[in-house]
């Protein structure tokens, strides 16, 4: 891939993405697969205007070995420093770039039990310093391409063609034009556009019907929003935190689903797959999950708190998006999010409440708000995908038809 191309990305990352302020810190996490390209950001960072670049290299091969090595006790504790660390972040806010490229497969066979008894035993721990940092700081995740997920998407090619084929996907729906600036622009207006207009219906209801089996209502809050592209930290800083990003999102009313929906694509969940399945909601709690693939680690998903069965978040992507149309099915979440409409299971979004400013965390989420360790979206759109809005004042307003926009 040509180097003057990669420095538009890191460019767009740097100033769209997160959106560097003169003498802000940044930390920047990734896995060992493009450390040219890490180069590039880096310099990129500086250039913005960073005090200072910290990269935090991480290596699933690394992490099944401590899993495997390590007791609960030991991969659950968090150290004196790690709390030193987390405070110093909490005061001084830097942002955060984060890098996907992993193996979709590339935890197969780790005990995903030790690990979720670990994280439940120090999220307690690590749960107020991520609070006292929610909505205060510019984040973004953006992709690079790794050698494993590259030929897991292009199995018939050899490496280095399987990732420039892959950088080719990245850079197109992440929409590295010969402006890319001017794009994100553009892009953003067009998604605030299709919020403003679902704001203004004052939603009460989502109902969610497809031919595959899906019959779903979900309830909104009622202060609630949707909201969709580049965001505004609390600190009044504007940034892109998902490079790409196609969905006008909201979170519901925790307690308030009924029905079943079937999943339409892949999960990729803690480094392995979950494909085909379904989840049956009560009372807004998810009560059954079915699967053809790893069923036993959905069931282990959705149990590991008490807002992990819970529904935090409800986005809108029609089947005509880029990255839909691309045809690339890709394995990996910040993508496949963006290519149909998802839901989330776990924490909802805080600033998804209008005024959120003027409350306090845990106001929102007296409000409906869900709270939970875990936030993971899986896929639910397709062509045959319809979604009605029902308003507060009793009427039916078509937002999806046959998996595109209705408006």
């Amino acid at each position: 891939m040509k180097q003057t191309v990669l420095r538009r990305y890191a460019r767009l990352i740097a100033r769209v993405g997160v959106n560097i302020q003169k003498g802000q810190d940044v930390i920047i996490s990734c896995a060992l697969d493009q450390p040219k390209f890490v180069e590039l950001l880096v310099d990129e960072c500086y250039k913005a205007g960073a005090r200072e670049v910290r990269v935090e290299f991480n290596h699933q091969p690394l992490y099944k070995l401590h899993v495997r090595h390590q007791s609960v006790t030991t991969l659950a504790k968090v150290t004196e420093w790690e709390k030193a660390r987390l405070q110093h972040y909490v005061d001084t806010l830097p942002c955060r770039i984060y890098l996907a490229s992993d193996d979709p497969d590339g935890l197969k066979g780790i005990n995903q039990k030790k690990i979720a008894k670990a994280e439940q035993k120090s999220w307690p721990i690590l749960k107020p310093y991520f609070d006292a940092r929610d909505n205060k700081e510019q984040w973004c995740i953006a992709a690079v391409p790794g050698a494993a997920w590259a030929k897991k998407l292009f199995p018939e090619l050899p490496k280095g063609r399987a990732i420039e084929k892959l950088w080719e996907a990245i850079l197109f729906t992440s929409r590295v034009t010969d402006d890319p600036v001017a794009a994100w622009e553009a892009h953003n207006k067009e998604l605030n556009d299709r919020c403003e207009y679902l704001n203004s219906l004052n939603i009460a209801q989502l109902h969610y019907k497809g031919d595959n089996g899906t019959d779903l209502t979900v309830g909104m809050i009622p202060e609630g929003q949707f909201k969709g592209g580049g965001d505004r930290s609390l600190q009044g800083i504007f940034f892109n935190p998902n490079i790409p990003t196609e969905e006008c999102f909201t979170s519901p009313m925790k307690g308030k689903a009924e029905g079943i929906v079937y999943s339409t694509k892949p999960l990729s969940y803690n480094g392995e797959l979950i494909e085909n399945f379904s989840v049956r909601f009560e009372n807004g709690r998810a009560v059954e999950v079915k699967a053809e693939k790893n069923q036993a680690l959905l069931e282990q998903m959705i149990s590991k708190d008490e807002g992990a069965a819970y529904l935090g978040e409800c986005a809108l992507v029609p089947v005509d998006s880029p990255i839909s149309e691309y045809g690339l099915l890709f394995y990996e979440t910040l993508f496949d999010e963006n290519a149909a409409c998802h839901l989330a299971l776990g924490a909802g979004f805080a600033d998804t409440i209008k005024g959120f400013e003027e409350k306090t965390l845990e106001e929102c989420r007296e409000m409906g708000i869900n709270d939970s360790m875990e936030h993971v979206d899986f896929m639910i759109g397709y062509e045959g995908l319809d979604i009605d809005a029902i308003t507060a004042d009793g009427k039916t307003v078509p937002i999806f038809r046959r998996g595109k926009w209705a408006f």
